[in-house]
């Protein structure tokens, strides 16, 4: 009946529940950012005259959208479905100096009120055929990944796609057009075509920036100081961009 109240739960009966699955979490965890998106989308007021003109519906594909000035990560949401993921930059303190690798960074700022943490991330958005790359800081975790997500909206930038191996003619766009060099700092990175089923041969950061860009198969050679991932990220993504120049 309408208006009844559920007896609370007892000890036993919360004993007797499931624990939830890690992929469940993941997944009401989606759900939930997908609903928060769309809620914000619909509050969203565009300020500048692109995001007004992808608001009003004038603009209707992101390769469009691409030739001015972005400065609003919602015009991205709108006309692109895209996904995200986030680097290994920071590192975890371990034993003996044996820490692993993390996705914060954290460093302090020494003050007369004592040792102030800031946090830095660096993540990649992108969908087949579009990337960016985003860094941001803050004093607490989730803020500055939101930053670093809404910085590699507005860095999107297309790339081209083809079937370009020497050894392949299956006419799919899996792989890059030519072969393409990067760098950023000591860092240089060259992606070659590979042909369909090689898969990603490149360091696990790297990976996620092929990954989310649509890329399936790619050979790389890295030089320079290897280690540093910021560097590495910003040569692969100054690679890619190449693709464009032809």
């Amino acid at each position: 009946m309408a208006g009844e109240r559920r007896p609370p739960m007892g000890r036993n009966d919360r004993r007797n529940q499931k624990p939830k699955s890690k992929a469940e979490i993941e997944k009401a965890r989606e759900e939930r950012l997908k609903e928060q998106q769309a809620k914000a989308l619909e509050d969203w007021r565009p300020v500048t005259e692109l995001g007004k003109k992808v608001k009003a519906g004038k603009i209707k594909d992101i390769n469009e959208a691409l030739k001015s000035k972005i400065l609003e990560p919602e015009i991205v949401d709108l006309l692109l479905k895209t996904k995200e993921d986030i680097l290994n930059i920071g590192q975890a303190k371990g034993k003996f100096g044996g820490g692993k690798r993390r996705a914060w960074r954290q460093t302090q700022r020494k003050t007369k009120e004592g040792n102030v943490a800031t946090f830095s991330c660096m993540a990649v958005v992108g969908n087949e055929g579009h990337v960016g790359l985003g860094y941001g800081r803050a004093k607490e975790t989730l803020p500055a990944r939101a930053k670093a997500v809404r910085k590699a909206k507005l860095n999107l930038q297309k790339i081209r796609m083809a079937c370009s191996s020497f050894d392949c003619t299956c006419g799919e766009p899996h792989t890059i057009p030519f072969i393409v060099e990067g760098k950023a700092g000591s860092s240089r990175v060259k992606l070659m075509p590979a042909a369909q089923g090689t898969g990603l041969v490149a360091g696990d950061e790297l990976k996620k920036i092929l990954r989310v860009a649509g890329i399936k198969d790619v050979y790389s050679v890295t030089k320079g100081k290897k280690r540093t991932t910021l560097n590495m990220a910003k040569a692969c993504i100054d690679a890619l961009s190449k693709t464009m120049e032809m």
